[in-house]
C-alpha cells in the first residue's frame, strides 16, 4: 500500500473534455483519484463491481456511473466491457457557453450510479454521436455541448433528481472542500468574502447542515480514504490534516463515526 492515494489522469493537460470508448483493458485497476476531473462512464455491456469510496456498486448493461474529483475508486470487471467514458474538467465548465450544463451536473453531484433502461437506445445514440464528433478533424464545440446537454438531461430525468437551486456561494465553498480541508469555518468564510454566519445560514438553508457540519463531512470522508488506501499512520493523517494532536483527531473521529480510527480501519480492513 502506498504513503499516498494515487492520482491518475486520463486527460491532456491542453484539453478539457475527453469523450471515447471504455478502454477495455481498465478491466482490473488499483484505487486513485482523479486529478480535477469529473468523469461519466456508462456501460453497455459488462459485468463486475465498481468500488467507490467505501461502497461496492454492481456493474451491469445499462448503468451510468459518476466519479467525483475527491473520490477513491477502481475497478473489477469480471466480463470484456462495452461503453463509453466522458471526462469534464472545470475548465470546460467555466469555458462553456451553455451555463445550463453546470446546472445539469449540480443536479447530479450525489449521484454515484443510475440504472437505465436497456430499451432506452437514445443515451447509446447520444454517446456515440458524441463520440463521432470528438474525433472529427475539426470539432464544433456547439455541437459538443448540445450533445452533452440533451444526454445530461436524458439523465436527470432517471435520476429523478428535484430542482437544485444553489448559490454560488455554496458551490464555491464545495468546491474548496475537494481540495483544501481545513476544520475552520472562518477560514472558508474569509476565503468567499463573506462571514461566518452568512456562511453558516446559507448552508442550513441549502444543505440542511451547519457550515462546521458540511466541513466536518468531507474531513471524515478524507480521513477514511487516508486510513483504507494509504499506510499512513494515524499520527501522519492527524498533522495532514492539521489536527493539532492525535489524541484531538481520534475523539473528533470518533465523535462523528462512533469508532476510532483503528477500530475502523480494522473492520474495513482492504483485503
Amino acid at each position: 500500500m502506498e504513503n499516498k492515494i494515487n492520482t491518475y489522469n486520463k486527460i491532456s493537460d491542453y484539453k478539457d473534455i475527453k469523450i471515447e470508448e471504455f478502454d477495455v483493458n481498465k478491466r482490473y485497476t488499483k484505487p486513485h483519484k482523479h486529478n480535477k476531473y469529473l468523469e461519466i462512464v456508462y456501460f453497455v455491456e459488462g459485468n463486475g463491481f465498481h468500488h467507490l469510496d467505501f461502497k461496492s456498486y454492481t456493474i451491469k448493461p445499462s448503468t451510468v456511473f459518476f466519479v467525483k474529483k475527491d473520490e477513491v475508486h477502481h475497478w473489477e470487471i469480471n466480463t470484456k466491457p462495452k461503453g463509453y467514458v466522458i471526462i469534464i474538467k472545470d475548465t470546460f465548465l467555466e469555458k462553456t457557453l451553455d451555463k445550463f450544463i453546470n446546472t445539469q451536473l449540480l443536479k447530479l453531484q450525489h449521484k454515484s450510479k443510475i440504472n437505465l433502461s436497456a430499451k432506452d437506445f437514445s443515451i447509446n445514440a447520444f454517446f456515440e454521436a458524441l463520440v463521432w464528433e470528438k474525433n472529427q478533424p475539426y470539432v464544433n464545440q456547439e455541437v459538443i455541448e448540445g450533445g452533452l446537454k440533451a444526454l445530461l438531461s436524458k439523465l436527470v430525468e432517471y435520476a429523478a433528481v428535484e430542482n437544485v437551486e444553489s448559490t454560488d456561494l455554496v458551490i464555491n465553498f464545495k468546491e474548496m472542500l475537494s481540495h483544501t480541508l481545513k476544520n475552520n469555518v472562518n477560514f472558508y468564510a474569509e476565503s468567499l468574502h463573506t462571514t461566518p454566519q452568512n456562511l453558516n445560514t446559507v448552508c442550513r438553508k441549502e444543505c440542511n447542515k451547519s457550515a462546521s457540519d458540511v466541513i466536518s463531512d468531507h474531513i471524515i470522508k478524507e480521513v477514511k480514504r487516508l486510513l483504507l488506501y494509504t499506510n499512513k499512520t494515524i499520527s501522519n493523517i492527524a498533522y495532514q490534516l492539521n489536527f493539532k494532536d492525535t489524541s484531538h483527531f481520534t475523539k473528533y473521529f470518533k465523535r462523528h463515526t462512533g469508532k476510532t480510527p483503528t477500530e475502523f480501519k480494522m473492520e474495513n480492513k482492504m483485503v
